[in-house]
């Protein structure tokens, strides 16, 4: 037997809603790129959610993860309403991904910007030489090597990695100038990596308006035309992940991977 619903009465997993989405952390480490981008992609096709508030805290972090959040993001805000929400601070690579929506809404006290980049190298060479250790390389490639903290980089190689930072760094001020339709010249001022507050960051156009959450979900409900009605949602790591992070050895395995992580050079919007 079937149940046939009143004309024009929608069922309740049906309805439309307002997506409440955390963007909470470092970028790269507490944020995982893979996992928010499939949980914005999943906002974006679904059709019950017909805006989206974006409560980010965030010092940054990892560029490409910032990168790939922010374009994702973009995405998203291009087909519907996307609202940024800044409580404590968006810096550096959580600003890029704050500036992919369509508004921010900050806390008067809260910190946003700090848009610069820094790239990291450690070098370990005075410490091996101390424990007697040697590290024996072969490589083809002149550069193929510059990134090994074995030893301090060459001038050539300093060289290269400068440009590399540029480069990033030019992109990063192209992006908040496009995204926030500011002149990129305008932004270049701002990227000395200092940080402001919502409050001033609104007179520089880095931010529109200062609020609260609710603030922010006033503004998604009267840009999509949509009752407040609120989903929360967080974005999850898939499940062989999470049965991992509950034993011993994912522990063991996280710590491995964090120092392996960190004799790694890697570029950050941090």
């Amino acid at each position: 037997m079937e149940f046939a619903l009143p004309r024009g009465l929608v069922p309740p997993w049906k309805t439309p809603r307002i997506a409440i989405l955390e963007i909470v952390g470092t970028i790269g480490v507490q944020i995982r790129g893979p996992a928010m981008v499939r949980t914005i992609r999943t906002l974006t096709e679904d059709p019950r959610i017909r805006a989206v508030v974006v409560e980010i805290d965030s010092p940054g972090g990892s560029a490409p993860v910032s990168d790939a959040i922010f374009s994702e993001l973009r995405r998203l805000s291009a087909r519907k309403p996307t609202i940024a929400f800044v409580m404590s601070g968006a810096l550096s690579g959580g600003y890029l991904i704050a500036s992919a929506a369509r508004k921010i809404v900050a806390v008067r006290t809260s910190l946003v910007g700090s848009i610069g980049v820094i790239m990291t190298r450690p070098v370990v060479q005075e410490l091996m030489e101390k424990l007697g250790v040697k590290m024996v390389m072969t490589h083809r490639g002149d550069l193929k090597a510059m990134f090994q903290p074995w030893r301090e980089p060459s001038e050539a190689e300093q060289e290269r990695i400068t440009a590399l930072t540029d480069e990033y760094y030019e992109w990063f001020i192209d992006a908040v100038a496009m995204a926030r339709d500011l002149d990129p010249k305008k932004v270049r001022e701002y990227a000395t990596g200092e940080m402001f507050t919502a409050a001033k960051a609104k007179d520089m156009g880095l931010v529109d308006e200062l609020g609260d959450l609710n603030t922010a979900i006033d503004m998604a409900c009267e840009m999509s035309r949509t009752p407040r009605r609120l989903q929360y949602v967080r974005a999850r790591r898939p499940l062989f992940e999470r049965l991992m992070a509950r034993g011993s050895a994912a522990v063991a395995q996280a710590i491995f991977a964090e120092a392996e992580q960190r004799l790694q050079a890697r570029v950050d919007f941090r």
